[in-house]
């Protein structure tokens, strides 16, 4: 996405009212027992196939993996950097000398990255009213104790001292490291919490929440569950994908019609067209016999759950999500298709089919912002699916601004300016060598 410059003027206007974002999972995980490890004797589908190789608690790769996030043992010295070469293979070395399957940018630009987000908060919120913040996956800990460092040093002392910052964990291993990073700062644990559970269940939100908050997802949307569609041909209707195993240990694709009311919201909200409908239906029968060409196209059905359940949990929300737009080297087939990689003796393997992850691989999916953008719209009541086939009837338009991490962190932390984000890129060189996006909205 474009770079993008907004005045502080502009941006006190757009955000004037704070927002939050609905969050929950996949629904109820299947009752299958696991002989494959993911999947037994009862299909499931895609969306729980995904959740189960990355969640499951016995035998998800976030379960097994609990090093796979990383934690540097200091700041790194950005200005003694000649440039962004000197910057990747400074990088390159950290990685091989650490085990983790990856360093989030919040922790490789601590505390900085972190500090731009307080300052997007303070600037933009009713500092009237006691600040609530969730924090959705937060990993070791490090953006909420640079956020509530941040806050201390820089609010009014009324704020910091009425602040409320929660983080929803779903990994026991993180939500212990959490309270370890946070506790650094004594004054901090009376302000922190940590929720062990998972933000996509809506009971554990508990009743609605009608007071302002933000709610903050760092490198989260990319490893919420997906669903996947498949279609034979160009005239072909589009059919829900389930997986089954077969022949003992084989996983295989089972396709069946649409009838997954969470597949067909989020097909609405995709504005997928019918391959029976626009143009010459005879001529898209004529080309689809003679080049017949099949089609595969991943909805992110988890990101929908989610966004419904943090609207319906908490309606005043306002919403700081940063993720990948773009992901490299995508051997799987399909529209939005996940990279499934592994990580053995410090070095990356990519999988050709997402099969093949039973809980040794991370799944991770591109996030496609104009599409996040309208699923908020879509959870917050603006544009809310009618029954009876409808159309969408507008409510009340979330303010909602995209834009890149160089972007944000000029607006947002000054600071910043000596780091030349828009050359020195917070991930991986051998996979992430892209500036993750970022959507805010209230």
């Amino acid at each position: 996405m474009a770079p993008l410059s907004f005045s502080s003027r502009n941006l006190l206007t757009l955000f004037h009212k704070p927002r939050v974002i609905p969050y929950e999972f996949l629904g109820q995980p299947s009752p299958a027992l696991f002989s494959t490890h993911i999947v037994g004797d009862t299909p499931i589908l895609v969306r729980d196939f995904i959740h189960k190789a990355l969640y499951d608690p016995n035998v998800g790769y976030f379960s097994q993996k609990s090093a796979s996030v990383g934690v540097l043992d200091r700041s790194i010295k950005f200005n003694n950097f000649e440039g962004r070469k000197a910057y990747m293979k400074h990088l390159d070395k950290i990685y091989k000398q650490s085990d983790v399957s990856w360093f989030t940018p919040v922790e490789l630009f601590k505390p900085w990255y972190a500090h731009g987000i307080a300052e997007s908060i303070l600037r933009t919120t009713n500092l009237s009213i006691p600040l609530k913040i969730y924090e959705i996956g937060g990993g070791s800990g490090t953006c909420a104790k640079g956020i509530l460092d941040y806050i201390k040093l820089n609010a009014p002392t009324r704020v910091y001292d009425n602040i409320s910052y929660t983080s929803v964990e779903i990994s026991s291993s993180l939500a212990a490291k959490q309270i370890q990073t946070v506790g650094e700062v004594d004054s901090h644990l009376s302000k922190f919490k940590v929720e062990h559970r998972d933000a996509t269940d809506r009971k554990g939100w508990g009743d609605v929440n009608e007071q302002p908050c933000w709610v903050i997802m760092l490198e989260v949307l990319d490893n919420l569950p997906h669903d996947l569609i498949y279609s034979e041909n160009q005239t072909s209707p589009w059919m829900e994908v389930w997986v089954e195993r077969k022949q003992g240990e084989k996983l295989s694709e089972l396709y069946r019609p649409i009838e997954d009311s969470l597949i067909k919201s989020c097909m609405e909200i995709v504005d997928l067209p019918d391959a029976t409908t626009g143009g010459s239906r005879v001529m898209k029968n004529i080309w689809a016999k003679v080049f017949p060409k099949p089609r595969w196209c991943w909805l992110p059905t988890g990101c929908l759950k989610l966004l419904e359940v943090l609207h319906g949990a908490l309606p005043k929300m306002s919403l700081i999500a940063s993720d990948f737009s773009y992901l490299p080297d995508v051997k799987i087939p399909g529209e939005r298709a996940p990279l499934v990689s592994t990580k053995k003796d410090g070095s990356s393997s990519d999988y050709n089919s997402y099969l093949d992850a039973e809980g040794d691989a991370d799944i991770f999916f591109p996030t496609e912002f104009l599409l996040l953008e309208r699923m908020d719209h879509y959870c917050s009541g603006w544009m809310k699916q009618q029954k009876d086939g409808e159309p969408l009837k507008k409510g009340k338009k979330r303010r909602t601004i995209s834009l890149d991490t160089a972007a944000f962190m000029e607006e947002f932390d000054k600071d910043l300016k000596f780091l030349q984000l828009s050359n020195l890129r917070p991930f991986s060189p051998t996979k992430f060598d892209t500036t993750c996006p970022w959507l805010l909205s209230s």
